[in-house]
């Protein structure tokens, strides 16, 4: 459960998406430049403070907890918000308040006002979040990092590069991205690519902030998951109350209602899995996997059960399924997180 307070942040985010960012509103925002609403994005950060909840105040943020930001990513969630967030106040933010120094006191002020935007490339092609695709070699970098969230937009992308035997996290420079074209067109996702470029190493334990990072993120993401998915089930009951077929509403026919019952326990079980991840409750992984694979059968099942305008441009069907997809691949495919908990389970799964 949420708190009052967290209800209450809940309540205000979706109040404000629902006059600022409805379907139409999402459309033309990823058609912009910049692939979110800046004017939005600003309101947000400045009258709720959604990049600063999980900054330390030692470092301008409000210094709430990730819980917090689960709240807000749930929202977004909900109406396909595109934003920074994920990319920058949690996956860098996290990032540079576990790596703490200079770095942080100098960059995370202004990504916890949402004015400097941040990033992390890490990612190799396959997806693969376990070995970094960047190379670290006397102070320069060297490689190609693949889904870095608004890598083409940053100020700064934090590059987490093998270095040596072990790793190191790299500050460069925003311009070094370039925009990767991607079905979900709500997640804005770019390549880096650095050939010997020169690039500072920022203190601290490398790994151990990564790896903390990462799973903060790969956590954050289910909420995002859990909103979207609890969204398009909404509006798939909506329709099934309006749509009538042999003389009464669709919805009236026990059949649907079994299948809609049983995706309801679908979303509310992945919510759980996701609050559960954040509190340590359970591993981030299975949170992941559970959430991905939740979040895509609800938005498939959605699909068969509006029908055929399902599948037209102007609904908003292909739009949720299409994040479900994406998101499913993001930090790796629940495919990759089972085999990451296999281990510790002893269990052998196949190839």
């Amino acid at each position: 459960m949420i708190s009052a307070e967290q209800q209450e942040l809940a309540r205000a985010v979706r109040a404000l998406l629902a006059k600022r960012s409805d379907s139409a509103a999402v459309r033309r925002a990823v058609q912009t430049p910049r692939g979110y609403d800046e004017t939005l994005w600003k309101t947000l950060c400045e009258q709720i403070g959604v990049a600063a909840l999980a900054v330390p105040e030692g470092y301008g943020g409000i210094g709430a907890s990730l819980a917090e930001t689960q709240v807000v990513l749930e929202e977004l969630g909900r109406t396909l918000t595109p934003s920074p967030l994920l990319g920058s106040a949690v996956f860098a933010g996290q990032l540079l308040a576990a790596l703490g120094g200079e770095a942080a006191g100098r960059l995370l002020p202004g990504i916890a006002e949402g004015v400097t935007l941040a990033t992390v490339a890490w990612s190799g092609a396959d997806g693969s979040w376990t070995a970094p695709a960047i190379t670290a070699t006397d102070g320069t970098l060297s490689g190609t990092a693949h889904y870095v969230l608004d890598g083409d937009l940053a100020d700064v992308v934090l590059v987490v590069a093998r270095d040596g035997d072990g790793l190191g996290v790299y500050e460069l420079p925003g311009g070094h991205g370039t925009h990767t074209p991607t079905m979900d067109t709500t997640r804005r996702l770019a390549t880096v690519t650095c050939a010997a470029t020169p690039a500072t190493k920022l203190a601290g334990d490398a790994a151990a902030a990564a790896a903390s990072a990462l799973r903060a993120t790969v956590v954050a993401q289910t909420a995002e998951q859990v909103g979207a998915a609890a969204r398009i089930l909404e509006l798939t009951v909506a329709y099934s109350k309006d749509r009538v077929q042999f003389g009464r509403p669709i919805g009236s026919f026990q059949a649907l209602k079994h299948r809609m019952a049983d995706l309801h326990v679908l979303v509310e079980a992945a919510r759980s899995a996701s609050y559960a991840a954040l509190d340590g409750t359970i591993n981030p992984s299975v949170a992941k996997a559970y959430c991905s694979d939740a979040f895509f059968t609800v938005a498939g099942e959605c699909i068969q059960l509006h029908g055929g305008i399902a599948i037209t441009w102007e609904h908003d069907a292909h739009l949720y399924f299409k994040r479900a997809h994406a998101s499913a691949q993001l930090f790796g495919t629940p495919d990759q997180h089972v085999r990451a908990l296999a281990p510790d389970l002893e269990l052998e799964v196949g190839s």
